[in-house]
């Protein structure tokens, strides 16, 4: 590992530490940041540099990681001016974690072997806890033998990684995990609810019923924040808006009904109204209170 080069762009709450994860691994790293400073502060707690552009960035990289924010930020940081592909080496694997469309994944791909170049779509799961953990569950899209290539790289922050299939599989694989996160919050925040007005300990309630057959992982480490009142923590409802956004899209194109994950689309809405837009996607609940910003 300690040969290889390797370059960061996005340096949010999770490219931060999964940059970090690599250059504790070794691995020599570049990283960009559309904020400077952001990109400063990295190379303050980690070894490794920063540089202006994500060209820049790419140069001299065996590997190049991407997590950005949607389609857009990914098409400027790769495909634009000053983006990474105008800095690839011929053979170097770009890897993208950012949560975007499969039509963008497989844009990507094409741009890539246009220029001699690798591609690999690996969003992840986890959230921020995941990511400082190096406990994250990545998929991916791909070829088999570069997938191979990158794989003990991935393992450096993943707890699971799986290839999921050719290009755009990864993303199609994370719209799966969004349209089942979707509906669990909802489900516990209803449960929650139920419970309080019940006149119930809820913490026993979800103590007890967490092992059967009940149980989820949001149930696991969400439960005891969301009777707490706790949202400022974990992912934001606007970021689970733009991920179910990408989900009715798809969904439209392939000709799957998704009613629960509409209406729960609708619901996170309603919080962005509340002012919750950077609240934990956990706050389901607080609309069913009806309590304002906190």
């Amino acid at each position: 590992m300690s040969a290889l080069n390797a370059a960061f762009i996005g340096l949010g709450t999770m490219g931060y530490p999964m940059a970090g994860h690599l250059a504790e691994a070794g691995i020599t790293m570049t990283v960009y940041n559309r904020s400077g400073q952001r990109a400063q502060q990295w190379t303050g707690d980690y070894p490794g540099s920063h540089a202006p552009t994500p060209a820049e960035a790419a140069q001299g990289a065996d590997l190049v990681f991407v997590c950005v924010g949607n389609d857009d930020d990914l098409r400027q940081v790769t495909l634009g001016d000053d983006g990474a592909l105008q800095g690839l080496a011929k053979g170097a694997i770009l890897i993208d974690h950012t949560t975007a469309s499969a039509e963008m994944a497989r844009e990507l791909d094409a741009a890539c072997r246009k220029q001699g170049n690798h591609f690999v779509d690996a969003p992840v799961s986890g959230g921020q806890q995941g990511a400082e953990n190096g406990q994250l569950s990545i998929m991916c899209g791909g070829e088999e033998a570069i997938y191979q290539r990158v794989l003990p790289t991935l393992q450096h922050y993943a707890k699971a990684t799986n290839l999921m299939g050719p290009a755009g599989s990864g993303q199609l694989t994370k719209m799966v995990n969004q349209i089942c996160v979707a509906g669990l919050v909802e489900g516990l925040s209803e449960g929650i609810a139920f419970a309080l007005n019940a006149g119930l300990d809820a913490s026993k309630v979800f103590e007890a019923i967490s092992q059967g057959a009940a149980g989820s992982w949001q149930m696991v480490n969400r439960h005891q924040t969301m009777i707490d009142d706790q949202y400022e923590h974990g992912f934001a409802v606007d970021w689970m808006r733009k991920d179910l956004d990408i989900c009715l899209n798809e969904a439209a194109r392939n000709g799957t009904p998704l009613p629960i994950t509409e209406q729960i689309n609708d619901f996170y809405r309603d919080i962005q109204a509340m002012g919750g837009g950077r609240w934990d996607t956990s706050s389901l609940l607080r609309r069913l209170q009806k309590k304002p910003e906190a």
